[in-house]
């Protein structure tokens, strides 16, 4: 195998790594398919890729090392981020005891996927952990004497495809835990889901660079 073929390969297995780990993208697929359903999941998924796009964008007009260097641009969007996950997870929590009691949580009524989707694109790029993380490990996999449009996009593609099958997978297990928790089993889900987002919330709110 040459040299690129295993800094691909070891790129695969690291970022399947990174995407397996918890975090707002995760608990937000299980959150979303536990109370709408596995289709509704996927359009808060999408959005979470559609994301991806900006960071790479980001990074190839090295608008991710001025965001290393400016601290108040940094701290705004970390502040922004934080109260983002810090509502979402109270409106989780709050929801499960505004709605009625049902059997299977799919039948509540969903909200339109659009908006699904933006929420999932700001949980994304409302995180600046993540973008600078993502600067600090892609260029450890780029080669200098190859085209470098060209090896993002092929890291691009890897990361959309590992994450979409990743969360697609977490949603999935997610909806059937929570139908075979019947009747009270799934608020008390999302009403963990949705505790889990708040804390994601403080946590970005009180880090540091």
């Amino acid at each position: 195998m040459s040299a690129s073929g295993q800094l691909i390969l070891f790129y695969l297995l690291t970022w399947t790594v990174v995407a397996l780990t918890p975090g707002p993208a995760v608990i937000y697929s299980m959150s979303l398919s536990t109370r709408y359903g596995f289709r509704h999941a996927l359009a808060g998924i999408a959005g979470i890729l559609i994301g991806h796009f900006v960071f790479f964008g980001c990074i190839a007009l090295g608008l991710a090392t001025l965001l290393a260097t400016a601290t108040t641009a940094f701290t705004v969007l970390r502040i922004v981020g934080a109260v983002y996950l810090f509502y979402l997870g109270v409106r989780t929590i709050a929801s499960t005891f505004r709605s009625s009691k049902t059997v299977a949580p799919t039948i509540l009524q969903p909200p339109a996927r659009t908006r699904l989707l933006l929420r999932g694109f700001a949980i994304q790029i409302t995180n600046p952990k993540a973008l600078l993380f993502m600067s600090a490990l892609l260029p450890q996999f780029i080669q200098p004497q190859v085209s470098l449009s060209l090896q993002l996009i092929l890291l691009l593609a890897i990361t959309i495809a590992v994450d979409a099958i990743v969360l697609s997978g977490y949603a999935h297990f997610a909806l059937r835990g929570a139908r075979s928790l019947r009747n009270t089993g799934p608020k008390w889900l999302e009403r963990a889901f949705g505790g889990v987002l708040v804390l994601f919330g403080i946590r970005l709110f009180f880090v540091r660079k």
